[in-house]
């Protein structure tokens, strides 16, 4: 591709990410507080949460963002996925991030414990704690009391956050340790966003690391009815697990029960362009654009869900998914 192309491209693409800034508003400042430290009964250390949202506003939906498994440090904490948090909580969010015991912040105080190193069950729970404790939130963080709407509350994840937020969604699983069905469905939850999230697990777990999480072979998306969102890279093709290719992190779109959507972003990789940090060295496809897009394309989806009167998500589809500048494709069922 030639030079003039790349900056013709760049500008396309910078044109379609302002046009999607028309499309949702103007950006709101932002708050960020951390830690908020919740007291959890059994769970070996306390529950470190870190919570962004609007200066200013009421009745705000709330997503919970789980965070991935990745090799940085604390990138996998409630440090990490910056230019998601910040970019939804400016679109009228509480993004509350919460440091799973998988963490790896915590990897050498819990290298023993007989979870680890994944906790899959555990962060999960960690949700529904929050969830519980809003209350404790809202009276922990300046500015915030009064200002949540309880009756919105979306769940997002990051690859393993995204097996997390599968299982709040309704997926289930047979617990490989006790051989019974794990059901940790959230009610409270009302939708998700499963961004580079893991798929099926059966005959198509055949890589080589496959054998070190159990708990994926049984995973089931027919029980996942809630509501979604399924962000899959055009190019994440994750064979230490699967041959499948990038198909594969599309299951939970092509296996779970509707409503449901798919976006499907061009030539990104397990990254998605650099959502789990700014210039974070293991982002594989970096790409502040793409960035850009998917924080507007899924707070645009969760705003319309919770508000069926905006038309977010219709004029952000418009902006980013449709014409040669298109960061990726949409289909629903």
């Amino acid at each position: 591709m030639s030079a003039s192309t790349d900056t013709a491209d760049t500008a396309a693409a910078t044109t379609a990410n302002n046009t999607a800034d028309t499309a949702l508003g103007s950006p709101a400042a932002v708050l960020s507080y951390s830690p908020v430290v919740l007291s959890v009964p059994g769970r070996p250390v306390d529950l470190e949460i870190r919570v962004c949202a609007p200066a200013t506003g009421t009745d705000l939906p709330v997503i919970l963002l789980s965070h991935g498994h990745g090799p940085s440090q604390n990138l996998s904490s409630l440090n990490g996925y910056a230019p998601l948090a910040g970019r939804w909580a400016a679109q009228g969010f509480v993004v509350i991030q919460p440091t799973h015991l998988s963490s790896r912040t915590l990897s050498r105080l819990l290298a023993d414990h007989p979870d680890a190193p994944f906790f899959w069950r555990s962060r999960a729970e960690d949700m529904t704690h929050i969830i519980d404790r809003l209350d404790a939130v809202e009276a922990a963080v300046p500015q915030l009391a009064g200002r949540i709407d309880r009756g919105s509350i979306a769940v997002a994840g990051h690859s393993l956050g995204g097996f997390t937020a599968s299982l709040l969604l309704g997926a289930r699983l047979t617990d490989p340790a006790t051989g019974s069905v794990a059901d940790l469905a959230e009610p409270r939850i009302k939708a998700g966003v499963l961004l580079a999230a893991p798929g099926r697990g059966g005959d198509a777990l055949n890589g080589p690391m496959a054998k070190d999480l159990p708990f994926f072979h049984t995973m089931d998306f027919s029980p996942m009815a809630t509501p979604a969102l399924i962000v899959a890279g055009g190019k994440d093709d994750s064979r230490h697990f699967t041959d499948l290719g990038p198909q594969w992190h599309t299951d939970p779109y092509t296996f779970a029960p509707g409503p449901k959507t798919l976006l499907t972003l061009f030539d990104a990789e397990h990254g998605l362009g650099g959502i789990a940090g700014y210039d974070a060295a293991e982002t594989t496809d970096e790409n502040p654009e793409r960035v850009a897009a998917l924080a507007r394309l899924s707070g645009a989806y969760l705003r319309t869900f919770f508000r069926p009167g905006d038309d977010a998500w219709q004029r952000a589809c418009a902006a980013l998914t449709t014409g040669p500048a298109a960061f990726g494709r949409v289909e629903s069922k």
